[in-house]
């Protein structure tokens, strides 16, 4: 197996690209590493490290996070981006990550690797934390900010599939974003893409409140891609809110001190449970190769969770997957 992983992508580019990488090439020595980035740069940080199921290959252009995507990929089509793209969709690769400019890898992805037949909109799916420890499969969270109801059926299918063949939930449960449980609430997006999700060959359990998101009601949350980023951004905004200001009270004086000594490995397991860098990256959902997006802040421990993420991916067949169940439902 092949993996491309774009070094130039991220807040922490290009040091913990290449730990992580580094880190995933003696874990998994059935899987080559292809390092998308400055020869140069890449080799003075390998420190002559160089695992045997670890490559190089030297493309020096990169696409900063501030660059407009569609523009960007049109100007620099030698790009980290474009290349891992482009890998995909020639063979070269079985699948690529970046952590870089999310809408620049979202627009080559579609426009490069290309979409599956009968895709009309690929749909960006990380994993969002849930109080139970699971994690719960949310899509889309802003490949599409506007979508019509024939997408989010779309999403259903290819978010319940990846969550059975890549997470390993059993019949996962889908659920449907919406202000209300009852059938029949919310926009017309939402009651039309209710009756068509109702009709598919999944476990659809109807409506899911947003305040019930953590309590992990369902196993994959279905929603358009400007209702899901916000959903996302306002939960990491209160997620560092809650830990920042629990930090300052647990500090305050010799007691919450000591408290804090006590609940020290709780704090740590739960903070665990919550933290993104423990699922890897969001996949990028109806390409004709496996495209991952890894997290803007990724550290080592986010990329090498990002390559085990991308390894299940291919081996798991996701992409045939879908395929095979699009042409099914016709």
């Amino acid at each position: 197996m092949r993996i491309a992983l774009d070094i130039m992508g991220g807040d922490h580019a290009p040091v913990a690209l290449v730990e992580g990488a580094l880190h995933a090439a003696e874990e998994w020595s059935d899987t080559e590493l292809i390092l998308l980035g400055p020869a140069e740069k890449s080799e003075s940080l390998l420190k002559g490290k160089r695992p045997a199921n670890l490559t190089l290959r030297a493309v020096e252009e990169w696409i900063l996070a501030e660059e407009e995507p569609v523009r960007a990929i049109r100007r620099k089509k030698g790009s980290t981006i474009v290349v891992g793209c482009r890998m995909v969709r020639e063979g070269e690769a079985d699948a690529f990550i970046s952590a870089g400019n999310t809408g620049a890898l979202m627009a080559a992805g579609t426009m490069v690797t290309g979409r599956l037949d009968g895709i009309a909109r690929p749909a960006l799916a990380p994993m969002f934390p849930t109080l139970d420890g699971k994690g719960m499969l949310v899509l889309d969270v802003g490949a599409n900010p506007e979508a019509r109801p024939e997408h989010l059926e779309q999403y259903a299918l290819m978010g319940s599939i990846y969550a059975e063949k890549v997470l390993g939930f059993e019949n996962p449960r889908v659920g449907l974003l919406n202000i209300g449980t009852e059938e029949g609430k919310g926009t017309s997006l939402i009651t039309e893409s209710y009756a068509r999700i109702r009709e598919l060959p999944i476990h659809f359990v109807g409506n899911v409140e947003a305040r019930n998101v953590m309590e992990g009601d369902c196993d994959v949350l279905v929603c358009d891609g400007f209702t899901g980023n916000v959903l996302l951004k306002n939960s990491e905004g209160v997620a560092k809110a809650i830990f920042g200001r629990l930090k300052e009270e647990l500090t305050r004086s010799p007691a919450t001190k000591l408290a804090a000594a006590i609940l020290k490995p709780s704090l740590k397991r739960f903070a665990k449970d919550m933290d993104y860098k423990e699922h890897g990256g969001a996949p990028l959902l109806g390409l004709r190769g496996p495209v991952v997006k890894a997290h803007g802040s990724s550290d080592a421990l986010a990329v090498y969770n990002a390559v085990r993420q991308a390894r299940r991916f291919v081996q798991r067949d996701v992409v045939q997957g879908i395929s095979e169940e699009l042409q099914r439902l016709g």
